[in-house]
């Protein structure tokens, strides 16, 4: 309830006695209140105990306004003499600047030396600080020094913009990515504009990952120091365990591999990457820290890799044989040949696509077993440091077929997609039985071939960092690390970690 106190003294003011206080206060509420004079000690003009200038505005219709596509700029800060003035906002001077209303709201600002990048739902513009632009009779622009803070703002070429995603910005040198879904696009902004880096081999792939999430979804970008990547990830909607993490290399000028992992903050301090999921940090690359193993995994996941053979992919040919140069502990999961047109299955009275497919060959360690006193491998075997195995068909019987399945050696077919993984610690027995064994060590596959001798080459024990190498009919399209270690694909098709 608010009183009212009459002072009969000038330049005085009354002061309330609090229950917080170190003082009690009295039974009678009057007696709560003090009389203080104005100037300090009550000397002859002494300093003055005021509340000061108040500020203030009378709208006879309060109303307010959100400029979306609008900056705003407050007064000088000036650390060596003092100069604050932050928090002055003068409607007297010109302190805003806006951008084209038709390239959305501003969602995103980034500093570069003395420029100002700012970036909208659809577009992308680089605003001048402290400086403008004249320009000559021929049209060019000569930058001047000017008292304007933000200067003439100019838009890239291209109508990209960064969607309502910021955070998907991530930032290396002078290599800026983001994501604009609404074109389904993954961008970089460099010296040379604007590139469309989701078109690298990745085009299909990322419109139909981006037209999918929803108003909720986060796409979290990150730019990885450590191994110089890009790194993306990918949620449909909030709350959802549906995601994508994958990430490109500017080495390889592609999108070399996924990741198992769903972060929810991606950022690189003094070389070393970190990511956040559940309020916890996490630091990769640590050394001596399991492998393939990311945030609260209780074990560690096997590295995967999917590529094509397709080597002179118009002849028809037979996969017998498999080989590969590196370490144990690979085994090939699957292979599959392409798909042959529709039949008719008139038992079924259905049209069925066939495919050839063969056996899972076993890793070296989980394919090993002794008969009769002599060790045998039923997968991979070990020959002059090179890993090989034969191809063995279990595809069922096909029409006009009169020798098929086991019965016949590898798979037939124009190309093959070949699936090979770090193995799950099977072993077989003589009786061919099988029993689960703790996880053998990440492998590292270095070489790939097949009986036809056309493999890849290595270049002073490193492979070649190339965009592309050709030799023979297969081409090296990029470098893929798997765990620890590096392999290679001939043609990348998927990749899982």
């Amino acid at each position: 309830m608010a009183v009212t106190i009459e002072l009969g003294y000038f330049n005085t003011f009354a002061l309330k006695r609090l229950a917080s206080t170190a003082v009690p206060q009295v039974a009678d509420p009057n007696e709560d209140w003090f009389i203080e004079e104005s100037r300090i000690k009550g000397g002859y003009n002494n300093t003055t105990v005021d509340f000061g200038v108040k500020a203030y505005l009378v709208e006879e219709e309060a109303q307010s306004s959100t400029r979306a596509n609008s900056l705003i700029y407050s007064g000088v800060f000036n650390s060596r003499t003092g100069i604050n003035q932050t928090n002055q906002f003068s409607v007297a001077e010109e302190i805003t600047r806006s951008v084209d209303p038709i390239g959305g709201s501003i969602q995103r600002l980034h500093a570069e030396d003395t420029n100002l990048i700012v970036f909208q739902e659809r577009k992308v513009n680089r605003a001048l600080i402290d400086k403008d632009a004249i320009y000559s009779a021929e049209g060019s622009a000569i930058t001047t020094t000017a008292n304007l803070v933000i200067g003439q703002i100019t838009p890239y070429a291209g109508n990209w913009g960064i969607g309502t995603n910021p955070e998907s910005f991530a930032v290396y040198g002078y290599r800026k990515y983001f994501v604009d879904k609404n074109r389904n696009a993954v961008l970089r902004l460099s010296q040379d504009g604007i590139t469309e880096i989701s078109n690298y081999g990745m085009s299909d792939y990322f419109r139909t990952q981006l037209s999918t999430i929803t108003s909720t979804g986060t796409l979290i970008g990150g730019y990885d120091i450590h191994n110089q990547n890009y790194i993306l990830n990918i949620v449909t909607e909030y709350g959802s365990s549906d995601y994508q993490t994958l990430c490109f290399d500017e080495r390889s000028i592609g999108w070399t591999t996924f990741y198992t992992y769903n972060p929810s903050f991606i950022t690189s301090v003094k070389g070393n990457l970190y990511t956040s999921k559940n309020g916890k940090w996490y630091q990769s690359y640590v050394k001596g820290a399991p492998r393939n193993k990311f945030h609260d995994d209780a074990v560690s996941a096997p590295s995967e890799v999917k590529f094509i053979l397709n080597p002179a992919p118009d002849k028809m040919k037979n996969f017998n044989t498999i080989s590969y140069e590196g370490t144990n502990g690979w085994e090939v999961t699957s292979i599959l040949s392409d798909e042959t047109g529709l039949d008719l299955n008139v038992d079924e009275d259905a049209w069925e696509i066939s495919t050839d497919t063969a056996s899972t060959i076993w890793s070296y360690n989980q394919g090993q077993y002794t008969d009769g006193g002599v060790v045998q491998y039923a997968g991979f075997a070990r020959k002059q440091n090179k890993y090989v195995a034969a191809i063995k068909s279990n595809t069922p019987a096909q029409q006009d077929e009169v020798i098929f399945g086991d019965s016949m050696m590898g798979i037939k077919g124009y190309t093959a997609l070949v699936t090979m993984r770090t193995d799950i610690g099977r072993d077989v027995t003589a009786n061919g039985q099988t029993q689960t064994l703790l996880p053998t060590a990440v492998g590292q596959l270095k070489e790939f071939s097949y009986n036809e001798n056309r493999h890849w080459k290595r270049r002073n024990s490193q492979w070649a960092n190339t965009n592309v190498i050709t030799y023979g009919c297969w081409s090296i399209k990029r470098i893929i690390f798997c765990g620890k270690y590096f392999l290679t694909a001939i043609k990348l098709y998927e990749i899982k970690y």
